[in-house]
């Protein structure tokens, strides 16, 4: 059984979607009453490079992708339900090969 939520309650949604590489990534940010901000997104199939400035932790909610963080390392694939952290001031390539994959970005 996935930890993940399926929904948040108590919210302020940024109505500005946040829109990268044409369209093909697009998230929405939240703010939670605890000062807590989130990005609810959608990445189409294709390969993007990010970069971070604070820590992140990516959770996926629906769909694959593969993830190299920068700095080296072999590539991951994760899932449903699994989550990966990348540092701040660092980076992270992240590739769909078919289909939509869902997630939810937390600011650490």
């Amino acid at each position: 059984m996935s930890t993940l939520p399926a929904q948040f309650s108590g919210i302020t949604v940024v109505t500005k979607a946040n829109v990268y590489f044409d369209g093909k990534v697009v998230s929405h940010t939240v703010l939670l009453t605890n000062g807590t901000k989130k990005t609810l997104g959608i990445i189409y199939p294709g390969s993007y490079h990010f970069g971070t400035d604070a820590s992140e932790r990516m959770e996926i909610i629906a769909g694959v992708c593969r993830v190299t963080l920068d700095g080296g390392g072999a590539a991951a694939d994760y899932g449903a339900g699994q989550q990966f952290d990348v540092p701040g001031k660092s980076g992270f390539t992240i590739e769909v090969a078919t289909g939509l994959c869902e997630y939810i970005c937390s600011f650490l």
